[in-house]
Formats: C-alpha cells, structure tokens, sequence
C-alpha cells in the first residue's frame, strides 16, 4: 500500500531556508570553528546541507538517539544508540536535528554534552512543533521552519524507515 503525502514545504522553500539559516550561524560563528553534532538518522541530509553553505570552519560528529521506536509518537524513554566519537573539550558545539516536538530527546541529550566540557553548545533545527514541547527549557537557537503538529516525512524524516529521500517535507495522509 503506497501513502499518499501532501507537500508541505517544497524543495525550493527548504533550499532557500537551509541558505539563510547557514548565513546566520556563519555569522554567529565568526572566527571560531563550530563543531556540528549530527543527530542520526534524520539529521544527515539538513547536516550536510548545512555545513555545505557554512562560510566558518566545520568539524562534524555523529550521534544516535532514540524515543520513537517504529510508530509516530515519542515514547517518552530515550536511549543513547551510538555516541560521539570525539570529545567535546573547549568546542563550540551545534547540535543539528531534523526535528524537535516533545523536547525530551533534546533536553535529556544538552544536558547530558554540556557534561563533556564543551565552550558552548547549541541547537539547530530543520522543523520545529512548538505546541507539542512538553520540555519547555529546550531552547532552539536556528529554526528554519515552525511547523503545526501534524507527522511529516522527507528531507531525512521518515515513517517506519520510509520518505526520507523525498526532496521536500511533506505530511502522512491517512
């Protein structure tokens, strides 16, 4: 059976977004390097396109965490999957995640690396849903879109490991 997705932001809207959110972290991170941190798997395609259009040295690290599991609502429980491979000692850290709804992942994850020693850290989103926050301390330093709660897959999102190669970000119609 084949889902039907509704575009919500075309391709042109996330490339032309992606463009004006590198600007401003360039801009917020002149003269230093910033060390993105990817939060797999979602976050992959909006990293790279992002660090593609950062005029600011980059270095990148990889994590995996988890508190969806296979359905479409967080489960509350986040779990640690791979973490870094490299300190974070005296770096400008940026956390990049394709999305942010509950804020527990992210809440549990910035506590957990502000830990580790970092200069400071920070955190980028692709898609935020404010009105599903239940941590409300999260505080997102780039947003390129603000988005209603509805579930979305493509650039990097998925629904059970699908769309995450559509070039847009479209909604699950059921």
């Amino acid at each position: 059976m084949t889902d039907k997705i509704r575009v919500l932001i075309s391709e042109e809207d996330v490339n032309k977004r992606i463009n004006e959110v590198a600007a401003l972290i360039s801009r917020d991170y002149e003269g230093k390097e910033v060390h993105l941190i990817c939060i797999l798997k979602g976050g992959v395609f909006f990293t790279c396109e992002l660090a593609k259009r950062l005029a600011v040295p980059v270095s990148l690290d990889f994590m995996s965490v988890s508190s969806y599991g296979a359905g479409t609502t967080s489960s509350g429980v986040v779990k640690i999957i791979k973490d870094l491979d490299e300190p974070l000692e005296g770096k400008h850290v940026l956390i990049v995640e394709d999305i942010i709804d509950s804020g527990r992942t992210l809440s549990y994850l910035m506590e957990i690396l502000a830990k580790r020693g970092p200069a400071d850290i920070r955190l980028c989103t692709l898609l935020d849903k404010p009105e599903r926050r239940v941590k409300k301390q999260v505080k997102v330093d780039y947003t390129c879109f603000t988005i209603p709660d509805e579930f979305v897959v493509g650039y990097g999102l998925d629904y059970d490991q699908k769309y995450r190669n559509l070039p847009y970000i479209g909604v699950v119609e059921q």
